[in-house]
């Protein structure tokens, strides 16, 4: 395997770098000082910003407006956008753009260009109906006679709790099973007839929602039905949610590392104690992990190389060293911060709170050391 970035996956890099440079995360109040969510609405400039950069298309297909690229170009830019938390959906809308693109019909590659210009946001619902349950069995799609129905054919019940963002997207994309077991995939309206949403706020103060769907009508349009849609989408949500950690994680590291070499006791910046130094060492070896074993992911996902496991395995070690590798982070920082670190005023403080819900995000690491398990004993190796 070969991880060296292409041209083109290191200029969406460092457009992404130029782009998130103006954004501190501390212009947002911390989640403990407010009640309830933080904002009502995501960073709409940032996100016009980001739309400007091209950086909203870049997993769809060139005849669709996009830069026809793949999860590492993603993943290099959920990453910068992690270490500032930037306050937009813009994994949820680039995984939902890129499966539209590669699993859409005609209708649906008419509206990606509009995803590209930033005009119309797709966030996801992959949460199931408790947070602990598959997600694609939390809605159902029912075929109905569309003779009556002004064309929709299809009709939708279920719920799926912590859907970011819902009440601010165009659209939600949801996972569907129809009365055959299949899993397909709903483009949904939030005001819908049907649609109700119930505020959520989660573990870093975002604004998310249950969004419940009773007897709601949606038309072959708004349905992928392709074989292999839901699969894709849960796995780029899966990756993205790694790069978002690592993103964190390296910020909250910088951030440790200057703390600790110009807080000064005894006489000497605490930097130079052994204690403080292996701490910071361990934290590092972490980084270093969660890097690799997404960038394994993101490769095998993007190449569609053969392994000896399939990539639902590298996706899953990604992801169970992004969940213990912040938290780890995150805690030490705070260890090494003193009182200083437990101050809600702090920059810290937000960053702790989003590496919480980025653990949890999809499954904590228990869940999928339970599903590479599950993998590794129906696919032995020799």
């Amino acid at each position: 395997m070969d991880f060296t970035f292409t041209e083109e996956q290191q200029a969406a890099e460092e457009a992404a770098r130029a782009v998130f440079s103006g954004v501190s995360p501390d212009g947002v109040p911390s989640p403990a000082l407010t009640r309830g969510a933080v904002a009502e609405d995501f960073d709409r400039p940032l996100w016009a910003t980001l739309a400007g950069a091209d950086l909203l298309s870049l997993l769809i297909a060139p005849e669709h407006g996009g830069a026809g690229l793949g999860p590492l170009a993603l993943c290099l830019v959920l990453r910068e956008a992690g270490q500032v938390l930037a306050r937009v959906p813009l994994l949820e809308t680039s995984a939902a753009a890129a499966v539209l693109s590669s699993h859409g019909g005609p209708a649906v590659g008419k509206s990606l260009p509009q995803v590209g210009r930033g005009e119309l946001v797709i966030t996801t619902a992959a949460s199931g109906r408790t947070g602990h349950d598959p997600a694609e069995l939390a809605v159902t799609a029912r075929e109905v006679d569309a003779s009556g129905a002004e064309g929709t054919r299809w009709v939708l019940d279920g719920t799926q709790t912590a859907v970011p963002w819902a009440r601010s997207a165009d659209r939600v994309l949801l996972p569907a099973r129809t009365e055959k077991g299949h899993t397909v995939l709903a483009l949904v309206p939030p005001d819908r007839p049907g649609v109700t949403l119930a505020d959520q706020v989660s573990t870093n103060g975002e604004r998310y929602a249950e969004v419940g769907l009773d007897s709601v009508r949606a038309g072959d349009d708004e349905l992928i039905t392709a074989e292999g849609a839901w699969e894709r989408l849960r796995r780029l949500l899966t990756v993205g949610t790694s790069a978002l950690a690592l993103g964190v994680g390296t910020a909250v590291a910088r951030m440790t590392s200057a703390y600790a070499t110009k807080r000064e006791q005894f006489g000497h910046p605490i930097a130079t104690f052994q204690a403080v130094a292996v701490q910071a060492a361990d934290r590092y070896i972490d980084l270093r992990a969660m890097e690799a074993t997404l960038w394994q992911a993101a490769w095998r996902l993007e190449s569609g190389a053969a392994g000896e496991l399939p990539v639902d395995a590298d996706i899953a070690v990604a992801k169970i060293w992004a969940s213990e590798g912040v938290r780890r982070v995150v805690q030490t920082a705070q260890h090494l911060h003193g009182g200083f670190g437990a101050d809600t005023g702090y920059a810290l403080h937000r960053y702790h709170a989003w590496a919480k819900q980025l653990e949890l995000s999809l499954g904590p690491a228990a869940a999928h050391e339970e599903a590479l398990g599950d993998l590794l004993a129906t696919c032995p190796t020799d």
